[in-house]
């Protein structure tokens, strides 16, 4: 029975060699060649892979350093598409007039063929209305010269009677560049030949500036397959170079009613002659805004080159944390002690329409960035909204006994400053002093006259002067439902052995003012981002 089982196991090992022999055995020479040709085609195959993946990591290098990709994403319900910048910037804010409106900048620029993603409007909003408000050409890289520089310096020649020519030349070729990177069936030939003739008839320094947004808007107009509304049409300046809100929205408004798919120049409208009128630079963000109130969009987004707003300065803080949500109120104090990411005046066309802005980041397009608002119940992610700050500033100490009991002494005093054409920017007070603060730059030439017109008409005991003086606002809605805010300001403060020279709190408790030394400014934005910010103590 043993021996049995024993030649059985032998046997089935036998066969299971038998089986290992024919299923291992050398392959014909001519399989081995075919399967070394598969084997060194499938090799081939996986290092062409290869290096295409190390040539697109480069050209994705090649392309930040000439200037980043800046994709467009279209959130909500609309079809998700980019237009990717190729170079020097040259924006277009586009309001779908559908659901969600939106009012979003994208870039253009030359040398790169434009990303396959870049979508007709059809494609989506098919239902609404497409409006841009775009912005001129700017700088290919950091040695490079913005169009509006050139425009500038070429009719500088031009009212000099110099040969502006081989200026205008450059410039055409800029744009020439532009509209090759795009493959666009387009030319400039006809423009270029109106701005000569206009720059010899001395149009003036507005129109030489204006026209990088007039010819972007022509080159993205083409490329988009929309309609081109020149801004002078529709953008209204008054006799005095003020803007004409009134008139504008109304023109504006009626034209887009007619208008399925437009890009508008950015920066630039028209006088009541006619002639071309600017906004001071960075006007594109206001044209944006007022195409966004002209149209009735339910939101204004203004893409850029920073993730929204920052709690502080990236030149002191590094990488500080951006904002979520600020209100007007919160953006406005910011904006007026130095943080700027959006042009001031832009905020206002859409503001009193109620509609928010988002800032967005076209170098990081998944980035939320920082939404603009009237007001919110959202919570700060940090008691305080952001810290802002200039250097700069003098403070006139104005003391005279029982000055409470005196009526009209503050009117008096600040009369001497209205005389000289001196703006103030704080005024704490306290019984019997008062202090006045004031540009520094501004106040020195003018500061004796200043000086002996307080005295002829306040009549004060003492006049002292402080200067070489900062400013820090501290600001945030949250500060006001947290106790012990100003306690951890100057503890923040104390700690970084900072000497605070004046402080001032409003009654809305929406900002703190603090006065340090210019030396100490940096010190104190980092201390007081630190105690909110790093270590929310």
């Amino acid at each position: 029975m043993v021996e049995h089982r024993h030649g059985k196991v032998e046997r089935e090992a036998a066969l299971r060699h038998k089986v290992h022999e024919q299923k291992y055995q050398p392959a014909p020479a001519a399989a081995v060649a075919e399967g070394e040709q598969q084997q060194h085609a499938l090799d081939e195959q996986r290092r062409q892979q290869h290096t295409e993946k190390l040539q697109e990591i480069g050209n994705r290098r090649a392309r930040r350093a000439r200037g980043p990709f800046r994709p467009i994403h279209r959130r909500a319900r609309l079809q998700r598409r980019a237009v990717q910048r190729i170079g020097p910037p040259a924006l277009a804010a586009f309001c779908h007039q559908n659901d969600p409106i939106r009012i979003r900048y994208a870039m253009v620029a030359e040398g790169v063929e434009p990303h396959p993603a870049c979508v007709a409007a059809d494609q989506v909003a098919p239902h609404g209305r497409t409006v841009g408000a775009l912005r001129g050409a700017g700088v290919r890289n950091s040695k490079d010269t913005k169009v509006t520089d050139m425009l500038y310096a070429c009719y500088d020649l031009a009212e000099n009677d110099q040969d502006f020519k081989v200026m205008l030349r450059k410039i055409k070729d800029r744009y020439d560049s532009i509209i090759n990177g795009l493959h666009l069936k387009l030319a400039l030939d006809e423009e270029f030949k109106i701005i000569a003739e206009n720059f010899k008839a001395k149009a003036g320094a507005d129109y030489a500036a204006s026209r990088g947004e007039y010819l972007n808007g022509i080159i993205m107009a083409n490329y988009l397959g929309y309609e081109f509304i020149d801004s002078a049409t529709v953008i209204f300046f008054d006799e005095n170079g003020n803007f004409d809100a009134e008139k504008t929205d109304k023109v504006l408004s009626k034209k887009l009613e007619q208008t399925e798919k437009a890009v508008i120049p950015g920066f630039y409208g028209a006088g009541p002659d006619g002639k071309v009128v600017t906004f001071s630079r960075g006007g594109s963000d206001i044209t944006g805004s007022i195409v966004s109130k002209a149209c009735h969009a339910s939101m204004y987004e203004n893409w850029t080159d920073v993730s929204g707003c920052l709690v502080a300065d990236p030149r002191i803080i590094d990488n500080p944390q951006p904002i979520k949500v600020v209100t007007y109120r919160e953006l406005r104090e910011l904006s007026y002690m130095g943080a700027s990411v959006l042009h001031e005046d832009a905020v206002f066309p859409v503001r009193k329409a109620g509609i928010p802005i988002n800032i967005r980041n076209t170098n990081d397009p998944e980035a939320p960035g920082t939404l603009i608002v009237e007001s919110t119940c959202q919570k700060p992610d940090y008691t305080i909204t952001g810290i802002a700050g200039k250097k700069g500033f003098v403070a006139v100490n104005i003391d005279k006994d029982k000055m409470n009991s005196e009526v009209g002494f503050c009117r008096k005093a600040l009369q001497a400053f209205e005389e000289n054409g001196i703006s103030i920017e704080h005024m704490p007070s306290g019984i019997d002093t008062m202090t006045v603060f004031v540009h520094q730059a501004e106040f020195e030439g003018k500061e004796q006259q200043v000086i002996s017109s307080i005295r002829r008409l306040a009549h004060p005991d003492i006049i002292d002067l402080e200067s070489d003086l900062a400013l820090i606002a501290v600001v945030g809605r949250g500060m006001k439902s947290n106790r012990g805010t100003a306690g951890r300001i100057f503890s923040a403060l104390a700690h970084a052995n900072i000497n605070v020279r004046m402080i001032d709190q409003g009654s809305s408790e929406l900002n703190i003012i603090i006065g340090v030394s210019n030396d100490d400014f940096d010190k104190a934005i980092k201390a007081i981002y630190d105690i909110f910010v790093v270590t929310q103590l």
